[in-house]
């Protein structure tokens, strides 16, 4: 199920969902301040700045994004980049929480003509172990398993936010030939909560999870953007150093999308381009860190790991495959870490988008206006991984 673009009565759908969750979940002061702070920016900032970057200044002096974009999509970042700087975390939770984004979901399903969705999903709520799980058909077992972990800075999102991205990645394996593919998202336990290592510890019963569902550990693909695409690469170094037989049981493909390979990097510097702020990374990696652990323990932050062997051991059956934006925050973090790996001697396949942003296939699912440009990035991970491991028998 692939639906069509993002329209201005979605967003209008959006905000009618969003207004009660506010109000039944933020603290009523917290967020009269919130919206105090924010009308001046919707009214007069934001007006004058885009008119100003988009109109005004010669397309050679517009930022990389800034060029490319449609109206729609550049208004977007630009309310996302304030939102990233200015309101609060537990503000921001809300946005992306199930109470907000499964009626929003169910909303653009029902303007598509959908009653019900033709993949099979369901919630999955066990002890310590939380998540969605969704599959072609469920009287069968699947040929190919997606463990997903989503962003949100490891302080907001939710795996229901991304249901819709997840439905099309599910669809375009079904479309390059897979019998049954099934993909399970995690749902971990957000800070200030919880610190690390609460949110590895859960992606590994997340994986084991997986691992009970999958024919083979190689017919598994481990996913994840931003904060998420951190847990997969702690999860791929906690796996190869696993006393627990767990060792021989590494997935087949990786993909990390937008890493947040480095938690506190000094070195990190904001971008034009780019919604993601350096200084509010720093506030929610310090949470995740908390007062035990160590910056640059592999585990936390595995950008900091260097080992060469570490990385050997740790690396999938059937390869890597790095997704990012050029001009996003996270970039130069991305290309150090992938010029590690094949240091090594391990095969690494990147893409690079040239003038786009942080997570960009799933912003391009939402935000872009054509199917060919909406699907342009998970339709490259699809054909990695339809490259790399052939799609199994109708089991």
């Amino acid at each position: 199920m692939i639906l069509g673009q993002i329209a201005w009565i979605d967003c209008l759908a959006f905000l009618i969902f969003l207004a009660p969750q506010l109000l039944l979940h933020v603290n009523t002061i917290e967020l009269a301040i919130c919206i105090a702070k924010t009308i001046p920016y919707l009214l007069l900032t934001l007006p004058y700045r885009l008119i100003l970057e988009r109109y005004l200044t010669p397309r050679v002096h517009q930022s990389p994004f800034v060029q490319h974009a449609t109206l729609f999509q550049d208004l977007v970042i630009r309310c996302v980049r304030y939102a990233f700087t200015s309101i609060p975390a537990s503000i921001g939770a809300v946005f992306f929480s199930p109470g907000v984004a499964l009626p929003f979901l169910r909303f653009r399903m029902l303007r598509h003509g959908f009653l019900r969705s033709p993949i099979h999903w369901r919630a999955i709520d066990r002890q310590n172990l939380r998540g969605l799980f969704l599959i072609h058909d469920e009287t069968r077992r699947p040929d190919v398993v997606v463990y997903y972990c989503h962003g949100g800075g490891f302080s907001m999102g939710s795996s229901y936010f991304y249901l819709e991205f997840l439905f099309a990645w599910v669809s375009l394996l079904r479309d390059a030939g897979y019998a049954n593919p099934a993909l399970f998202a995690l749902e971990y336990t957000l800070v200030p909560a919880a610190t690390y290592p609460t949110q590895l510890q859960e992606a590994l019963k997340g994986y084991k999870y997986c691992l009970s569902i999958a024919e083979d550990p190689s017919r598994i693909c481990v996913s994840g953007d931003s904060a998420g695409a951190t847990l997969v690469l702690s999860l791929l170094l906690c796996l190869s150093n696993f006393a627990g037989g767990m060792r021989d049981k590494l997935p087949g493909l990786a993909i990390p999308i937008s890493p947040w390979a480095v938690i506190l990097n000094p070195n990190h510097r904001n971008t034009a381009s780019d919604y993601l702020d350096k200084d509010s990374l720093h506030l929610y990696g310090s949470q995740y860190i908390g007062t035990k652990a160590k910056s640059d323990d592999p585990l936390v932050s595995p950008g900091s790991c260097k080992d060469l062997a570490w990385w050997r051991r740790a690396s999938p059956t059937l390869g890597w495959y790095f997704v990012y934006g050029a001009e996003e925050v996270f970039a130069p973090d991305a290309r150090e870490l992938v010029a590690v790996l094949k240091k090594g001697g391990i095969p690494v396949e990147v893409l690079e988008e040239e003038g786009w942003i942080h997570a960009w296939p799933v912003v391009k699912l939402f935000l872009c206006n054509g199917q060919e440009e909406r699907q342009g990035g998970l339709r490259a991970m699809v054909n990695f991984m339809r490259e790399r491991l052939e799609p199994g028998k109708d089991i």
